[in-house]
C-alpha cells in the first residue's frame, strides 16, 4: 500500500516529481519531493528534516524514557521472542526443496529440472508475476536488516551484539535470507521467466531502499513488521495454493515453507507490540494510530525494472485480481492486529485525549474501509472497468490483463 505523505522543509517547498498510484486499494499517492538548494547549516537541516520529517509526534519516540523501555524488556525479549528462532541445522534449506545435483548425479538433476519446468508450465502469467514480485521483495533483505538497525534502543551497536534485540534481529535476517534464495533458484530452473530483467529489478530495488514512516522509532517499527510479517504470511499461502491448484507441488511446498516462517516471524513481533500495549498502552496506541493514518507502506514499493515506471502499481493489481494480496486482506490485517492487541479493549482512563483519539480511529478504520471496498464494488458492477494488457518484462514481455481503480 502506498503512503500519502507531505514532508516539510525549513527551505522554500519544491514542486513534486513523482506520484505512484497504488491499485490495490483506495487511491493513495505517494509523493517524493527535490530537495531545494540550501547551503552551510540550514542545508543540514534541511536534509535531516527531508530525511526524519519534523513530525514531533513521533519523534517523541526518541526521548529517553521511550527508549528505556526496551533496556527494561529485554530479558523478556530473550525469553519470549529470541526461541521464536529456529537453529541453522535443524532449519529447512534451500537445497531441501530442490533438486540435488551431488546427490541426484547429472541424469537425475537433468530429469528433476525437467519435472520442475513440465509443472511450472502450467503455471498461469499472472501467477508468475505474483511469484516474481514476491521473490524480489524477499531478494531485497539488505535493506530490511539496515531497516531494524534503525530502530533507535534495540538496534545492532557492533554488527555482532550479544543482546537479545540484536541476536533476533540476525536470526530472523538470516532465516528471512532463505526466502529469496529458494524462490530465486526455483523460478531459474522452471525456465518461465527473463532472469536478467528479474536480476535487473532486485538490483534496482536495493539500490532504491524503501520507505519506512517514524524510521528510527521501535514503536512505530515493530508495529509496521507485525504488519508486514502478516501480510507476506498471506501471499505466499496465497501462492501455495494456488500452485497447488495448478498441479505444481514442488512450488507450493516452497511457498507453504516461507508462509511458516513468515507465520513463526508474525508472533515474534506481534508480541513484541502486544507487550507495548501491556506496559505503555497510551504510547503504543498513538504510535498504531500513526502508521494507519499514513498506511503502512509495501516495502518494495520502490521497485522498478528499468521498463515499466509504474512496476509496483501493476504488480499490485496483478496480486489483487489474482487473490494473492487484495485491499480486503489489508483490512483482514488490521482487524486481525486490533484483535490480537486488544485495542477496543483499552480503558479510557488509562489513556490521554491523544490516547482516546487514536483508539477510536483505529478501531473504526476496519469498517471504514469496508465501506470503500463496497463502494468500489458497487461501481465496478454498475460500470464495468476499463481492462489495460500491460507488458511485464519479467515474463518476457508477455502482457497481463488488470483493471486500474
Amino acid at each position: 500500500m502506498a503512503a500519502s505523505w507531505l514532508l516539510k522543509h525549513p527551505c522554500p517547498p519544491a514542486r513534486p516529481w513523482t506520484s505512484t498510484r497504488n491499485a490495490t486499494g483506495p487511491q493513495l499517492i505517494t509523493i517524493t519531493y527535490r530537495r531545494t538548494t540550501c547551503t552551510g547549516r540550514s542545508a543540514a537541516v534541511a536534509v535531516k528534516h527531508q530525511e526524519e520529517g519534523t513530525d514531533d509526534e513521533w519523534l517523541a519516540y526518541l526521548e529517553p524514557a521511550k527508549l528505556e523501555v526496551f533496556d527494561q524488556l529485554e530479558p523478556w525479549a530473550e525469553a519470549n521472542v529470541v526461541p521464536l528462532l529456529k537453529p541453522a541445522e535443524v532449519a529447512w534449506q534451500p537445497a531441501d526443496l530442490l533438486p540435488d545435483p551431488a546427490s541426484l548425479g547429472a541424469d537425475g538433476f537433468h530429469a528433476a529440472c525437467c519435472d520442475i519446468r513440465a509443472r511450472a508450465a502450467g503455471l498461469p502469467d499472472a501467477h508468475l508475476v505474483c511469484l516474481v514480485g514476491n521473490m524480489v521483495t524477499e531478494e531485497a533483505l539488505p535493506s530490511y536488516q539496515s531497516m531494524a538497525n534503525r530502530f533507535e534502543a534495540v538496534h545492532d551497536l557492533t554488527g555482532s551484539s550479544g543482546t537479545a534485540w540484536a541476536r533476533w534481529t540476525r536470526g530472523w535476517s538470516a532465516e528471512e535470507n532463505r526466502h529469496g534464495d529458494v524462490l530465486n533458484r526455483y523460478l531459474y530452473l522452471s525456465g518461465r521467466v527473463d532472469m536478467r530483467q528479474v536480476e535487473t529489478t532486485i538490483h534496482n530495488l536495493i539500490r532504491s531502499g524503501m520507505v519506512l514512516n517514524a524510521a528510527r522509532s521501535p514503536y512505530h517499527g515493530f508495529i509496521y513488521v507485525a504488519f508486514q510479517e502478516r501480510a507476506t504470511f498471506i501471499s505466499h499461502g496465497n501462492t501455495a495454493r494456488r500452485a497447488k491448484e495448478h498441479g505444481d507441488v514442488a512450488l507450493a511446498r516452497i511457498c507453504g515453507a516461507i508462509a511458516a516462517d513468515e507465520k513463526r516471524h508474525e508472533l515474534a513481533y506481534t508480541r513484541i507490540v502486544g507487550k507495548l500495549f501491556e506496559i505503555d498502552p497510551d504510547g503504543a496506541v498513538r504510535a498504531l494510530a500513526y502508521m494507519m493514518r499514513r498506511r503502512i507502506v509495501m516495502p518494495a514499493s520502490l521497485m522498478t525494472d528499468g521498463h515499466d515506471s509504474h512496476l509496483f502499481a501493476h504488480y499490485g493489481a496483478v496480486a489483487h485480481q489474482a487473490s494473492i494480496y487484495t485491499a480486503s486482506d489489508y483490512r483482514g490485517i488490521l482487524e486481525h492486529l486490533i484483535k490480537q492487541w486488544g485495542v477496543e479493549k483499552l480503558v479510557a482512563a488509562g489513556l490521554s485525549d491523544e490516547g482516546r483519539r487514536a483508539r477510536d480511529y483505529v478501531c473504526a478504520l476496519p469498517q471504514k474501509i469496508r465501506r470503500l471496498e463496497e463502494k468500489a464494488h458497487e461501481r465496478s458492477r454498475q460500470k464495468a472497468q476499463p481492462t489495460t494488457s500491460i507488458p511485464f518484462s519479467w515474463i518476457f514481455d508477455r502482457p497481463v490483463n488488470i483493471t486500474m481503480a
